[in-house]
Formats: C-alpha cells, structure tokens, sequence
C-alpha cells in the first residue's frame, strides 16, 4: 500500500540513474464515436507505481477504462524514488506521471524536480471537496489509507481498547505491544493521543512530551516492526496483543479469520498522489489521467478493489455502506482520524528519526 525503507537522506541526495530505455512520446487527437477525444499515440503514456496489488487495483480501475476511453496506451514502471530523481536532473525522466506518496511528492518539490501542477487542467479537482492538504502546488493526492490500533480478540477477557491511551493502559491491556520503528517517520501522535493532546491540536508536535509518554511502555512491553506484514505476524502469533497497523494489513487478516480487530480511533491517514516530472515527454497525456483517475466514480472503482479511500468524497455515493466502513476517508473515519501533516514532517523528520532511533536503542 505504501512505499517504505527509504533512506530520505539518500533519497534527497540521488543515486544511480535507472537502466530503463527512454521514450519517445508524441500524440496526435482524433475524435470517436461517443464524442471523446481520443490519442492516437507513437508510445505509451509512462506511469511510475509500485506495482503488486496496488498497480492491479491501478490497471483495472483507472490504466485500462482510461486506455479504452481515450486510446492511450499505459505503460508501468516501478523505478525507486533515488532513481527516478537521478533521471530527472539528468533531463531524461523515463515515466510521465509518478504515483507516489504525498511524502515524497513534497520531497520531490523541495529538489526542485517536479512540475508546478495548472490546476485548471484537472477540472475533477476543482471544487470536488478534495482536502486541502492534498492540493498543493506539486502534487494531488489520489488515495488515503491509514494507521490503526489492531489487537488480538482473545487477549483482554472480552475487553477491547478503542484508543490510543487504551494502548497505553498496560494495567487495563497487558501485554507486549508494537508500534512502527524508524522505516518511515516515528509515530510520535499516537503517544500524544494517549497522553490527551486533541487531535486538532497534534501539530506542530510537542516531541518532548511524545518522548516521555513513550518511555511509559519503553522496554519489555514494546516491540518495534519495520516491515508492513510483521505487525499481523506478531498479533497471530500473539508474539504481541495490540500493534499499530497499515489498515489494509489488517483487513486482509480479518477477513482470512484472524483473532484480530482494529480501532479507527486516532487513525494516522496519508495519502498516495500524483505529480509530473520536470521534462516529461508527454505532459497533455499526464494531465489527462490524472484528470480521469480523481473521477468519483473511477475513486469508487479504484476503492471497491483495494482498501484505500477516495479522496474525492463524492465517490462515496458509488459505494456501499459496508464498503466504506473499511476506507480512511469514509466521513466517519474522518471525525475520528487526523492527516499527518506532511510539510511538518519533511522538515522534522530526519531529526527525530534519529532521535527515534537513538531512543529506541538504549
């Protein structure tokens, strides 16, 4: 669901170029049957994701209905990010669009690679609800998914935490739990939560105080995981009773029949999104799909396949109930969750990942 296990040290500073054969790209329209334009294209429109059941969901939601509608071709790279920067600088960006995550879209602002975004040529974007934060000047956002508290069924004598300050209560909650370690930005909210901080009121974080209440369940009660499939291994395993988790980890489990639930409450969202690399070859196209795919219907599609929420709410209206009880965004979730703020953390991060991780160790 998400990109993790990178280095935003080495990322900012590039690495190798790719070995991926440029593109050439050019495109004349044509008119269909229906009234659409479509493109008659010499090559592909370049698409970075990263691939798994992400890119499926990606291909039957939004690459081939796009492919259908408009005549173009969607060709699928999967480039690591130091890779993809390397390219840009060099003025040879081999992918038109990226699809990333709204992290890393800002990073990409801050080494100056990416294009500024005309707002007016993605009409889907414009008065659709989209959040804020997830309209900025280098990057939309296309997906939500989410951080939660998961915990074994079993565990607490019929008793489930809700919260994160139920996480904490060691008393009311024993045993061992997990919390993401230093592979992508140190959970530090949860730790606020816990302690009452509201959540309009998280950021900018008071770091002192997250340390602190974090040292409450430092030692043997607390595990740290740095893979996205190791907290639903240790809840089966009842290596740990309660753990934050990807939300689309958990599901998965649940629904195989795992002594497992999970809590929205205090839900950590981000968001995947889209930008365009300086020097594309083909940016009308880029624009193009990314117009088609914040549709709320193709949002809808998209979600129906894999666990992440629209970011347009209309597309709620094309899903059912159940459906959206177990995405993000659904307007309940929003109530009970909170954005991470992804400019605070770009300018934070580095710092506090390795006091995280200096902390972590002693």
């Amino acid at each position: 669901m998400r990109e993790h296990g990178i280095d935003r040290r080495a990322f900012l500073r590039g690495g190798a170029a790719a070995g991926v054969a440029a593109i050439s790209l050019t495109a004349c329209g044509t008119r269909s049957d229906q009234g659409t334009t479509r493109t008659k294209s010499s090559g592909p429109l370049v698409v970075r994701d990263i691939g798994g059941t992400y890119g499926a969901a990606n291909r039957r939601a939004v690459y081939d209905p796009f492919s259908r509608e408009t005549g173009i071709q969607i060709k699928v790279v999967n480039i690591l990010h130091e890779q993809m920067i390397a390219q840009i600088k060099e003025g040879r960006p081999q992918f038109d669009v990226m699809d990333i995550n709204m992290t890393h879209l800002a990073l990409f602002k801050h080494e100056g690679v990416s294009e500024e975004l005309d707002y007016d040529r993605l009409k889907n974007a414009r008065n659709a609800g989209i959040a804020e934060s997830l309209l900025t000047s280098h990057g939309v956002g296309k997906n939500y998914w989410a951080s939660v508290l998961a915990y074994r069924t079993d565990a607490f004598g019929g008793k489930r935490p809700e919260s994160w300050a139920d996480f904490w209560s060691t008393g009311q909650f024993p045993g061992r739990r997990a919390l993401q370690g230093s592979l992508d930005w140190p959970e530090l909210e949860f730790a606020l939560l816990a302690d009452g901080v509201p959540l309009d009121e998280l950021y900018p974080l008071d770091v002192d105080r997250a340390f602190a209440v974090l040292d409450d369940i430092k030692g043997s009660e607390l595990a740290f995981w740095e893979s996205g499939g190791v907290p639903g291994e240790l809840l089966g395993r009842g290596k740990v009773v309660a753990s934050s988790v990807w939300n689309g980890r958990v599901q998965s489990l649940v629904k195989d029949g795992s002594s497992l639930a999970y809590a929205w409450n205090g839900a950590r969202r981000q968001s995947n999104g889209y930008g365009i690399p300086k020097r594309a070859a083909n940016p009308e196209a880029a624009y193009r799909l990314i117009d088609f795919a914040l549709r709320p219907e193709v949002q809808a599609h998209f979600a129906r396949i894999h666990p992440e929420g629209p970011v347009v709410p209309a597309a709620y209206a094309h899903l059912s109930e159940t459906a959206a009880a177990h995405l993000a965004s659904s307007p309940g979730h929003l109530q009970s969750g909170f954005d991470l703020d992804v400019e605070w953390w770009v300018e934070n991060g580095d710092a506090l990942t390795r006091r995280w991780q200096t902390w972590a160790s002693t």
